[in-house]
């Protein structure tokens, strides 16, 4: 018997979390900032792919390995709710809402790069699957993250995160990723409970 672990014994959430995690890793290296960040006037300029993909972009290693650190440990403790599929498109989503808000409603950022925002959407969208269940702890992480966020909008982000990822923390892409995990939340269970009644 082979002491090696096999792709298909690998959970494909995993493989979708790690394929998630490599491609920013990729894009960071490549050193593709410039391309692929999300810069309003080259949104306004016909430049769309930037709203997906300034999420996927990072100011500094520190900036990127603490996100990527977030998508793992946001995941498993929520994995229990996801496929693969519905993961990805779950992220994908997120990403995109994430970009169209901050140009429809934060006219003043020019410039945002970062995984920050989706996740923040990520971990909503996991507690309210866990208060669907009945479990109080959906609630307790419903609260904190809410109250970070309130927070953030009030007294402004942590200057020890500042310093470590090199620029200013864009408090308004966490707010805009709360509400885009509650949003996400109520048009899945509409439309399952759609595909139920049909």
């Amino acid at each position: 018997m082979s002491d090696t672990v096999s792709v298909t014994r690998f959970p494909a959430l995993w493989r979708a979390v790690l394929a998630l995690s490599l491609l920013c890793l990729v894009l960071q290296s490549a050193g593709l900032t410039d391309n692929l960040a999300y810069q309003r006037p080259d949104i306004a300029s016909g430049e769309l792919w930037r709203i997906l993909t300034g999420n996927l972009m990072h100011t500094n290693w520190w900036h990127l390995l603490m996100n990527l650190a977030g998508l793992w440990v946001v995941t498993y403790i929520h994995r229990m709710h996801y496929r693969a599929s519905g993961f990805v498109l779950l992220m994908l989503l997120l990403g995109v809402m994430q970009g169209i808000g901050l140009y429809l409603f934060v006219p003043s950022l020019l410039g945002y790069v970062g995984l920050s925002g989706a996740l923040h959407g990520l971990f909503v969208f996991g507690a309210l699957c866990d208060i669907r269940k009945g479990w109080r702890s959906g609630w307790v992480l419903l609260i904190g993250v809410t109250a970070k966020v309130i927070s953030e909008q009030t007294l402004g982000a942590s200057n020890d995160v500042t310093a470590l990822i090199g620029a200013r923390v864009a408090t308004e892409a966490h707010l805009i990723g709360l509400i885009s995990g509650v949003l996400l939340f109520a048009l899945f269970r509409g439309y399952r409970h759609w595909l139920n009644r049909a």
